[in-house]
């Protein structure tokens, strides 16, 4: 379910020549821990076996692109390269750098395989709300909301077989943060993946409509991680999804909502804004008006640690927080409020949105992620992410009535959560 993938194997049978699967394994990327490594890792060891059985040689090159894959294309004598795509600052530089070292008679490609209708082509220029996209991102449905023609088993061997991959040396080469444990209620790779998308379909898909936004009852998806590491296509769960419209009319569309218009939402907002995490890639009326409340008196002030280790005050959010901590995945609702309460109690909106990032980037599988920086999440599986710009900058949102440290910034507080769910219930279930 990989158009990149796709594609490639589509050139290689046109040339009648052998096809090549990499994967550059970087030692360290953002706040990712070995938490996240290790999803990713087990992913592609499912993904090594899935390319043997269909004669295609699958590599894992220990290093940066630029410096492993120019090498191998040259070794190989490799026609033509095709890659995936990826908003994020450091990825599209990792790109660049490939593009600049290649031998110059090979072409190289880009295909946007993560969204459905692909970034560029969904919208030329940033997008101002989730109004302002969806009916350009529903238009180009038809066109690109299709069935996967199938990958088959490749008729061209290679010259050489794949060097067998040394797994262990693969985890030693990780310079990351080995203290963040692997969570174990989420298997990696692609079978187990599609199993938690049956799982939504058959027990909590029908509930998903109404129940969405309580922590306490289950009625997300949960498959943000498998969407995040690419280990199942957010396309194949909307193909699923939509044959039970009939049925769930309700909860067929507010999933499509959140998987396809408001993650593609966020993805634009990373491809166009370079500042997308920072309070400078703000509207200018949310910039103003944090920089009006940036003085004002914060009711509590709170050091990383503390809100690392989920001792505040506040009991609903230290829940959040060691949920965050301990299943690598917080309720989509909770990760509005969770962010807006780093903005009232950190020393100004450019260090709330620091300590978000980095608590979403090290804890949650699904982080480092469009989603996470921007997203505005209902539920948290289908967009995931931190929803920080959103919930810290009002990025994608409107100004709302003016009140100390938030200004124009929409606020949500502990009363409201307690009108919306069962508060006591959560806080018991991940107390300290």
């Amino acid at each position: 379910d990989n158009w990149a993938f796709l594609y490639a194997q589509r050139l290689a049978l046109k040339q009648e020549l052998p096809l090549h699967v990499c994967f550059c394994l970087v030692p360290k990327f953002l706040d990712a821990t070995i938490r996240h490594y290790g999803f990713m890792l087990k992913g592609l060891r499912e993904v090594a076996e899935e390319c043997a059985e269909l004669n295609i040689p699958f590599h894992l090159l220990l290093g940066y692109a630029k410096d492993v894959l120019p090498a191998f294309v040259v070794e190989r004598g490799v026609g033509g390269l095709v890659t995936d795509f990826c908003p994020l600052r450091l990825p599209r530089q990792w790109v660049e750098d490939v593009r600049e070292r290649l031998p110059e008679d090979v072409p190289f490609a880009q295909v946007d395989a993560h969204n459905i209708v692909p970034c560029w082509v969904a919208s030329p220029k940033q997008e101002y709300s989730a109004r302002t996209i969806r009916g350009k991102i529903h238009a180009q449905l038809p066109e690109f909301l299709t069935e996967f023609p199938p990958v088959i088993r490749h008729p061209y061997p290679p010259s050489c077989p794949a060097e067998p991959i040394a797994w262990e040396a693969c985890y030693s080469s990780l310079q990351v943060d080995r203290t963040v444990k692997e969570v174990e209620w989420a298997t990696p790779g692609t079978s187990a993946g599609l199993a938690v998308l049956q799982s939504f379909l058959t027990e909590r898909l029908k509930s998903f409509g109404s129940h969405r936004n309580d922590p306490n009852k289950a009625a997300l998806s949960n498959l943000s991680p498998w969407f995040h590491f690419g280990q199942v296509s957010t396309q194949r769960a909307i193909l699923e999804v939509q044959k039970h419209r009939g049925k769930y009319k309700e909860s067929v569309d507010a999933f499509v909502e959140e998987a396809v218009v408001r993650r593609e939402l966020a993805e634009n907002f990373c491809y166009y804004n370079e500042n997308y995490d920072s309070v400078q890639g703000a509207y200018d009326w949310a910039q103003t008006t944090l920089k009006l409340h940036a003085k004002d008196k914060r009711p509590f002030l709170y050091k990383l640690q503390e809100l690392e280790q989920g001792t505040t005050h506040d009991p609903l959010w230290n829940a959040a927080q060691l949920q965050m901590v301990r299943e690598g995945k917080m309720h989509g609702f909770l990760r509005m409020y969770w962010a807006k309460k780093i903005l009232e109690w950190t020393r100004s909106p450019e260090e709330a949105l620091q300590f978000a990032i980095y608590l979403n980037d090290h804890y949650e599988l699904d982080g480092r992620d469009p989603n996470g920086y921007v997203g505005k999440l209902q539920d948290g599986d289908m967009g995931r992410g931190g929803c920080c710009l959103w919930s810290i900058c009002g990025i994608h949102d409107q100004g709302w009535a003016e009140r100390a440290v938030f200004g124009k910034i929409r606020y949500m507080n502990y009363a409201g959560c307690k009108r919306k769910f069962d508060v006591d219930q959560f806080e018991r279930r991940y107390a300290p």
